[in-house]
């Protein structure tokens, strides 16, 4: 992996960096802050998957984040969001597919399957690089993500048991088999089978037995892909009630879909994960 920029911030360290994805089949970007700490010792880290239309850079730039894990002694890991180049399937002509939309699951269906890899590229391949290359701490790591970054956090928590030590979200993509953004897009990278789509979905994925420790989301009630149906956290919280899965979800009066919102709330949730990556 190759830097190609750092700036010093809040006492550690903004760095980016580019490398050759196996798993994605081309050129990757991404970003992590290196607290103070860890100058001296190994830290533990915190992967921030983001939403739809968002690069590696707007939650770096826009979440306020490393103030906060500043304090906390916790790196932030800030992945792209698909697999981008001239030779990558893209559809530039919608926002909710394609570059920028990578959903975090691994595609079965061409023209997709050949590099959008998401889930194996968050889960495996990025977690293995950092891992051998920065100071950070080999499997204590936890996970948290905006909107399609959102659904992206809770499949990767609860499909790998004990992998990440804690998960939030900020206005997750809960159902998206019930939700339009989700329906269209799984059909596309994941074919027909459905039973293929659920494999992918938080709510699903509990109702079918899988569980974490806990789940702590945020919501905002003026957020306007709420009340179009693309969100559903009631579905989540349902199914999280029925099968004895810990969930808090905080609706947040009067707040939106955007960074203005996280950056609110971001201070609760990196207080929230770090109490498990230092436990």
């Amino acid at each position: 992996m190759k830097q190609i920029e750092s700036v010093k911030e809040c006492g550690g360290y903004l760095n980016r960096y580019r490398h050759d994805s196996r798993a994605c089949q081309c050129e990757m970007t991404f970003s992590v802050y290196l607290p103070p700490q860890a100058a001296a010792e190994k830290v533990p880290a915190l992967y921030w998957l983001s939403g739809l239309t968002c690069t590696d850079d707007n939650a770096r730039t826009k979440a306020g984040a490393q103030r906060f894990a500043a304090k906390q002694g916790i790196a932030v890991v800030f992945p792209d969001t698909s697999p981008r180049g001239e030779q990558v399937a893209d559809q530039p002509d919608r926002y909710d597919l394609g570059q920028g939309a990578g959903f975090y699951v691994n595609a079965t269906q061409q023209p997709w399957s050949s590099h959008y890899q998401m889930y194996d590229y968050v889960n495996s391949e990025l977690p293995e690089l950092i891992e051998q290359n920065l100071p950070l701490v080999a499997g204590v790591k936890s996970v948290s993500g905006h909107s399609m970054g959102g659904h992206g956090a809770l499949i990767c928590a609860l499909k790998n048991p004990g992998a990440y030590r804690s998960v939030s979200a900020f206005a997750p993509i809960c159902n998206p088999l019930a939700s339009g953004w989700g329906q269209d897009c799984f059909g596309l990278y994941l074919g027909k089978d459905r039973s293929a789509w659920a494999a992918y979905d938080a709510t699903s994925l509990i109702e079918s037995g899988a569980r974490v420790d806990d789940i702590l989301i945020d919501q905002g009630d003026a957020d306007e892909f709420l009340d179009d149906g693309q969100l559903l956290p009631d579905n989540l919280q349902a199914a999280c009630d029925a099968q004895g899965q810990p969930c808090t979800i905080r609706m947040q009066p009067g707040y939106d879909h955007s960074y203005h919102f996280i950056a609110s709330f971001i201070g609760d949730h990196i207080e929230y994960h770090a109490r498990y990556l230092k436990s």
